[in-house]
This record gives C-alpha cells, structure tokens and sequence, in this order.
C-alpha cells in the first residue's frame, strides 16, 4: 500500500487526504499551493480537529504533561478517550500523522489552556499551546485529551500525476524554513 494518496482533479481540488504507512488517512484541506523548480508545494490544513493525548506525571512535586505517542498506549487508552470525548459529540479517530476529533469544538476556555514544551525536530524544545478538551483515567493514570491552539499545518509536495504526500525530513530540512515564509507569509 502506498503511503502517497492520488489527490483527485488536482486542478480544481481543495482537498487531500494523506496516508500513513498503516494506511490510515487524514483528511486535509490545501490552504496554499507553491510552485518552486517545477515542483508543487502544499500548505496542508487538516479537516479535523488534530487530537492529543498526555499523561499527567507528577515527579517530586512537580507536575507535568507528557506525550503519549506509543502505539501499544494509545491502544490500551483509546476506548476511554474515545467514550470521553463522545460525551461532549466529538468523535475521536485514529487518523494518519496525528489523531483528530469529528464535530464541534467547545468555545476556548483559557483556563483550559496548557504550555507544554515538545521536542523539535533539533531537538530543542519549542513551547505549544493547547486546550484541554477533557480529562479521564484508566489504570490509577489521569490523561488529558488535547488540541492545538494553533492551527497544526503539513508540508508538502504533489507530482505531476496529483500524487501527494509529505516532504522527506531532508527535504522539509533543505525547504521548510523557505516555504514557511513564501506559504504562511501569505495567510
């Protein structure tokens, strides 16, 4: 299975949806298109609410957000997080690239609002914003069900044939900060 969709009509197309190599896919608007050396570059929005899971860890009175990314985890968690978020009619699924939520957000709370520091892609920690949807425990843990304040955005690339797929971390590495500034500029 190939982890690249076929952006149908890419003419006149507003929408893609993305592939993992598990197959899942994600839907995504294309908020802006670039062409730079005969290559088409993509702002990608996803059509859903992006969805993340963390841990409350407390650690010598010290209390911390942590990301929960394994498979096995979210796994073992997902049926609750998934009945949590169904109370407010917001229905979680496992997306490509990140979970997300089907339905309406409630209004920003700001005081359901976190800073968590995320590892970047150089490894320095870059601080995120996000607002807690809701709350749930299973097995004595308590998880938080979050999304970005800020909008989550994808880069990349569709070929002459409407492939899609994201930029290669030498590519996003080579163009990222380039493209950040010609797309987002524009916004």
């Amino acid at each position: 299975m190939s982890s690249s969709p076929q952006l149908e009509d890419f003419d006149d197309a507003e929408l893609v949806t993305l592939t993992d190599e598990a197959g899942r896919g994600l839907p995504c608007y294309i908020e802006r298109e670039l062409e730079l050396d005969s290559q088409t570059y993509l702002l990608l929005l996803p059509v859903n609410a992006p969805i993340e899971i963390f841990a409350w860890d407390e650690d010598d009175d010290i209390t911390e957000l942590v990301s929960i990314e394994e498979e096995e985890e979210i796994g073992r968690i997902f049926a609750d997080a998934h009945a949590v978020l169904a109370e407010q009619n917001l229905t979680l699924k496992r997306t490509a690239f990140t979970m997300s939520a089907i339905g309406e957000l409630p209004p920003l709370d700001p005081t359901e609002v976190v800073t968590i520091e995320i590892d970047d892609q150089d490894d320095s920690l870059e601080p995120e914003e996000f607002q807690i949807l809701a709350r749930f425990y299973n097995e004595e843990q308590e998880y938080a069900i979050c999304t970005p304040v800020d909008p989550l955005l994808f880069f990349g690339k569709a070929d002459d044939q409407g492939i899609v797929s994201l930029l290669s971390e030498e590519e996003a590495e080579q163009l990222q900060p380039m493209l950040e500034d010609m797309l987002l500029d524009e916004i």
